[in-house]
């Protein structure tokens, strides 16, 4: 951890910056992968990671990480080892997916690891803000695949990984609220194997497009 003596209000380098002008634009959901145990950060690392998150991250993601553009994920409430683990994956170029190589592989390549585990600890410490609710219809199926999966396709229920209530675990995300476009976006990337999880691809790789939509819309309606 940084001495408790530094400077809180340092400004930020360049480099700094341009790390996490897209922070975390691809981190929501995904699988488990390597676990990372984010440590309690320090006080001067949660100032200087709230003051990250406010001025720079917030410009994509919003000041508390609700963000407002369906093409950047939200991160409120989001558990703190599974962002830091999709940090330090963007960082080692671990996480190959077209917006990891696109934005994040240079962003996290600036972020060391108490900068790291203070950002996931500010997110998760966020209230998630409520989503506008969409096609009830859409909405009904996609709870029921959420649920239960599609047993004659091959494909398991989400609830038995993120929870009965989306909201996921220390390693796997919280979906709930999650907007749908984004939602949609990272099914079709592990898919395609263009994101490589292998938990992912076995749930999404049997999965049709109006199907990918249902659960998207029932994520994204979810407090």
């Amino acid at each position: 951890m940084r001495n408790c003596e530094t400077n809180t209000d340092r400004p930020l380098t360049a480099g700094a910056a341009n790390a996490v002008l897209v922070l975390l634009a691809a981190v929501v959901l995904g699988g488990a992968g390597s676990a990372v145990r984010a440590d309690e950060p320090d006080a001067a690392d949660k100032l200087h990671a709230q003051k990250i998150a406010i001025t720079v991250c917030g410009t994509c993601h919003g000041p508390q990480g609700n963000s407002t553009q369906p093409k950047f994920p939200r991160l409120a409430g989001q558990n703190a080892n599974y962002l830091a683990t999709q940090l330090k994956g963007f960082r080692s170029q671990a996480r190959g997916d077209p917006d990891a190589i696109g934005y994040m592989w240079g962003m996290a390549a600036e972020l060391d690891d108490d900068t790291i585990a203070a950002l996931a600890a500010y997110y998760a410490a966020q209230k998630p803000e409520a989503s506008p609710a969409g096609d009830a219809a859409a909405i009904a199926r996609g709870r029921e695949i959420y649920d239960h999966g599609i047993a004659a396709e091959g494909v398991p229920a989400c609830s038995s990984c993120h929870g009965p209530d989306a909201h996921g675990t220390q390693d796997f995300p919280r979906l709930a609220g999650q907007h749908a476009q984004y939602v949609l976006k990272q099914l079709a990337s592990f898919q395609s194997n263009m994101r490589k999880v292998a938990i992912m691809h076995g749930v999404a790789q049997n999965l049709r497009l109006p199907e990918m939509q249902a659960v998207a819309a029932f994520l994204e309606a979810q407090p």
